[in-house]
């Protein structure tokens, strides 16, 4: 129909109108995403079985609230926000629209990654995400030059000036949890949160001597361990299996304590234009065969089904090494965080940064 109203109605009235580009908008697919996330391959698979374009914004959590907040929610058709970034924002800015799960092919996701984010992305009844890529950050370390079981190991004496971490608020969650409490337990009770944070920012402040730098990339940190100048670190599984595969000696380490669970998502603009193309690519892509393909690209773990006989076998060893049988119970998966929590983490934070 859009396109028998176009032909009989002249240009100039309707590009005038918005019919032309409600037309140039069917062919179009506009996502906000994480670099790797939407490999090249899978944009022309896509592009030939549906005809329609993806445009890719490269992106992280605070730049998708920015940028959506900024618009009301337009610009673009698919955003990919980690789980525990949803409610909140779309509670307050109402950034996302529900998803529609009639569009969508439940029985292609893990179900107990699907109830994750049912749990965590769920506003007043109406869901706002689903699972796309997940993975954990935990400890690695040179076997050969050191043990650690946990992430307060990091402050050993032994290894002052040999490990790292990144300045940011997984580290402050891990050392939380290290110290046998619960941060997650306290999200409701921000004068409660705020102590446990400045407590765990005071370890980090005498572990200062520890840390050989606050990484801010994944190459700082993974050029330091293979030049040694690193022993031990928190940092996420893939780059510690990818070290794995040139050095067997270094490993990653679930702590004790737990490891921190992240999951990404696909959540839907609220002034996107295009819905009809974000659930084509939301299917699509957790196909088996299409998800493999991801994992390839991204290093991390799908929320697909069936992909295990796809993906590379040494990969799937060191996952089955870190949870033996596919166990993920002894993994902290971040809820949903309430309003204000970030500014209380940010001032712990900054401290730290300004210790001597």
């Amino acid at each position: 129909m859009r396109r028998f109203y176009v032909s009989v109605v002249p240009l100039a009235l309707a590009l005038s109108l918005g019919f032309g580009d409600a037309h140039a908008d069917t062919q179009k697919l506009r996502i906000l995403s994480w670099a790797d996330y939407v490999p090249a391959d899978l944009i022309a698979a896509f592009k030939k079985e549906t005809g329609i374009d993806v445009e890719v914004t490269l992106s992280n959590n605070e730049e998708m609230i920015s940028k959506l907040r900024a618009t009301g929610g337009a610009g673009y058709d698919l955003a990919q926000p980690s789980q525990d970034r949803i409610a909140s924002v779309t509670r307050d800015f109402g950034i996302y629209k529900p998803i529609d799960l009639s569009k969508v092919k439940t029985e292609e996701f893990q179900p107990a990654l699907l109830e994750i984010v049912k749990r965590n992305a769920t506003v007043d009844g109406k869901l706002y995400g689903l699972p796309y890529l997940w993975g954990t950050d935990g400890l690695v370390v040179n076997t050969k030059r050191a043990k650690v079981a946990d992430y307060r190991d990091l402050c050993n004496p032994e290894l002052k000036g040999k490990t790292a971490i990144r300045l940011r608020r997984p580290t402050l969650m891990a050392f939380a949890f290290a110290s046998g409490k619960d941060p997650f337990a306290l999200y409701a009770d921000p004068k409660a949160y705020g102590a446990l944070m400045d407590q765990v920012g005071a370890t980090l402040i005498a572990c200062k001597p520890n840390f050989k730098f606050f990484y801010d990339n994944k190459d700082q940190l993974l050029n330091g361990f293979r030049s040694g100048e690193v022993t031990a670190a928190m940092m996420w599984d893939t780059g510690g299996w990818m070290l794995n595969r040139d050095n067997p000696d270094i490993q990653y380490v679930v702590p004790r304590s737990g490891a921190l669970g992240w999951l990404d998502t696909f959540a839907l603009p609220a002034r996107g234009r295009n819905d009809a193309a974000a659930y084509a690519w939301i299917n699509f892509t957790m196909r088996p065969e299409n998800a493999a393909k991801i994992i390839k690209s991204v290093g991390n773990f799908s929320a697909a089904k069936d992909t295990a006989p796809l993906v590379d076998p040494r990969l799937k060893a060191q996952f089955s090494a870190a949870f033996p049988e596919g166990e993920l119970k002894n993994i902290h998966w971040y809820p949903a965080i309430p309003a204000g929590l970030e500014e209380i983490e940010g001032k712990v934070l900054d401290r730290i940064k300004a210790a001597n």
